[in-house]
């Protein structure tokens, strides 16, 4: 038996370049999610389609010692997601389950095949983390202000 605050569960809609019009609504999962006994759940927030998903979170209460890991970077484009809107997201999150209970993350690997073939390209990747990071120091310095 692994302890609760060990396991993490990721939700993810596959690798999928098409218009995405049939990926479920977080929040018409968001039950069955929280049933698992994981210690935080990661979810795609930076695909467009998902930007959204933090309303989910205004009818549903995340349980005492969970955390929530949004995935602020898109694994699947090749563009680098703006520091203010990745701390505008974690503002949004943490202000709706606790600032204590949000990391923010890419919303998946950055290779989504078995084999290694990333779909960025590595020094994306590393302009995408160094977003996410800045991101956390903006939402940092604004949420324990």
């Amino acid at each position: 038996d692994l302890p609760t605050e060990r396991v993490r569960l990721h939700t993810c809609y596959g690798l999928n370049h098409g218009p995405r019009l049939h990926d479920a609504p977080l929040g018409d999962v968001v039950g069955m999610m929280l049933q698992i006994n994981a210690g935080a759940y990661s979810f795609e927030v930076g695909n467009p389609r998902h930007q959204h998903e933090w309303r989910a979170w205004e009818d549903t209460a995340l349980p005492d010692g969970k955390i929530l890991i949004p995935g602020f970077l898109c694994h699947a484009h090749n563009f680098v997601e703006h520091p203010r809107l990745i701390a505008d997201g974690i503002v949004t999150y943490a202000r709706l389950v606790g600032r204590e209970n949000v990391i923010a993350s890419a919303d998946c690997g950055f290779s989504s095949r078995a084999i290694y073939h990333p779909e960025v390209h590595p020094t994306v990747v590393w302009a995408k983390f160094r977003a996410l990071s800045e991101g956390a120091r903006i939402a940092t310095q604004e949420l324990w202000a």
